[in-house]
């Protein structure tokens, strides 16, 4: 959804209640519907004193906003009260804040909400919820729910939460006043049919005939797989195929070095470190061009290599794309140092690489946000997780740009129970 620049008479509206409204927002709506393209309007437009958070380090990159435990300090673990102390430089900027906007709300854990809450109040010295401080969500919750690590992990969420999800928090539970907007328009299908299909599936009312009718997608042996992109549920799986097909490739393998200044951690890094390449490759990009050559997700392979650029051939344009090293920057929220009233960002860190990945093969986790053309999905093993098969079918612009390599089972369509009573909360 980067390359959406249209300004919908809803972005305007919600844009306007953003900036100006004292309620509370669950910013939410179906895959593809520019939640991404709307935060980022916000974060350019705004006058408030904003700050814009995400639950990891690759979708922070993706708002230009900074991880939740970086912002607020907090250790890489369950949280509780002991974690949270005082910090004077902490306090400063939080007294100033007006906004707190947090991304992909599916992902944020009962226990970071609620320490949210608690470092809001003690470094705000209030007693309201949150400090005071305004809440923006945005994100589905049908898709990605967040990590958790082992039985032990949601065992401790079940028994202090009851779920793992943030709204399970006592903190969110005492936010007065939320006011709960759903995006309708689809930018990234136009095709009604799929629509609807995936409707079925995000809202659980996959029935026989929708199943009957996503499986004649169904090719085991399919091999014409130049420009598609396989999704799995499993890492390993991706990087088997990623691996498999570069070592396919008969010409010599290309070693490039990111280069990391200053604090920028390797847990989001946007592109690999040591990055493999080959002449051949298929490649994704993952960024927009500047130059407008290509956008964030653009499907090209290599058709030469050098120290300084990369040429490939975008598979559906044919057209021959220039690609150069790029620099993504890490940012803080600080005091501006220009006026001790404002929250500004400063730069931590900065990262350089070629911004592009092999892309063959994708893990659906790491495919949230993406737009495809063409998926080839093997949900060898089955889904695991809650939203799973949806985030990975969503991907895809139309049902015919879908193969399946094995059929999909009704298992496959994990959901859980309790979005739908958080989402009957604002009905």
């Amino acid at each position: 959804m980067d390359d959406i620049h249209i300004l919908t008479p809803e972005f305007q509206t919600i844009l306007n209640e953003m900036e100006n409204e004292k309620y509370h927002l669950v910013i939410t709506g179906k895959a593809g519907t520019g939640k991404s393209t709307l935060l980022n309007l916000f974060r350019k437009t705004t006058a408030r004193n904003a700050v814009v958070l995400a639950p990891t380090g690759i979708a922070a990159l993706r708002v230009q906003g900074q991880t939740i435990h970086s912002f607020f300090k907090f250790p890489p673990r369950l949280l509780s009260e002991g974690d949270i102390k005082f910090e004077y430089p902490i306090a400063r900027i939080l007294k100033k804040l007006e906004i707190l906007v947090i991304d992909e709300m599916s992902m944020i854990r009962a226990d970071v909400m609620q320490m949210i809450d608690y470092s809001l109040r003690l470094h705000r010295r209030s007693d309201k919820a949150f400090g005071g401080v305004r809440i923006i969500l945005f994100g589905d919750m049908f898709q990605l729910p967040p990590v958790v690590h082992g039985q032990l992990e949601m065992n401790y969420f079940f028994t202090q939460f009851e779920s793992p999800y943030f709204f399970a928090s006592t903190a969110w539970r005492s936010l007065k006043n939320v006011q709960y907007i759903a995006l309708h328009q689809v930018f990234r299908q136009k095709d009604h049919r799929f629509i609807q299909l995936l409707d079925n599936i995000r809202l659980h009312h996959l029935d026989p005939e929708d199943l009957e009718e996503l499986n004649k997608r169904l090719i085991p042996d399919f091999e014409n797989e130049k420009g598609y992109i396989h999704l799995s549920p499993r890492n390993t799986t991706m990087n088997r195929i990623n691996s498999r097909k570069l070592d396919e490739l008969i010409n010599p393998t290309i070693t490039y070095m990111g280069e990391i200044n200053g604090n920028f951690p390797e847990g989001a890094l946007p592109a690999e470190q040591v990055l493999l390449l080959k002449v051949g490759a298929q490649i994704m990009t993952l960024r927009n061009d500047v130059n407008k050559q290509y956008v964030n997700g653009t499907i090209a392979t290599i058709t030469e290599i050098s120290p300084v650029f990369i040429k490939a051939v975008e598979i559906h344009s044919n057209q021959v794309i220039t690609i150069e090293k790029t620099k993504w920057e890490m940012l803080n929220y600080t005091i501006d140092p220009e006026d001790s009233s404002k929250i500004s960002t400063k730069i931590v860190g900065k990262y350089t690489q070629f911004p592009i990945k092999l892309a063959w093969a994708m893990s659906i986790h790491k495919s949230q946000g993406q737009t495809f053309d063409k998926v080839i999905l093997d949900m060898e093993g089955g889904a695991f997780a809650h939203g799973q098969t949806y985030v990975a079918l969503s991907r895809c612009t139309t049902l015919d740009g879908i193969v399946l390599k094995r059929p999909l089972l009704m298992r496959d369509f994990i959901f859980d129970d309790v979005i739908f009573d958080f989402q009957n909360n604002f009905r």
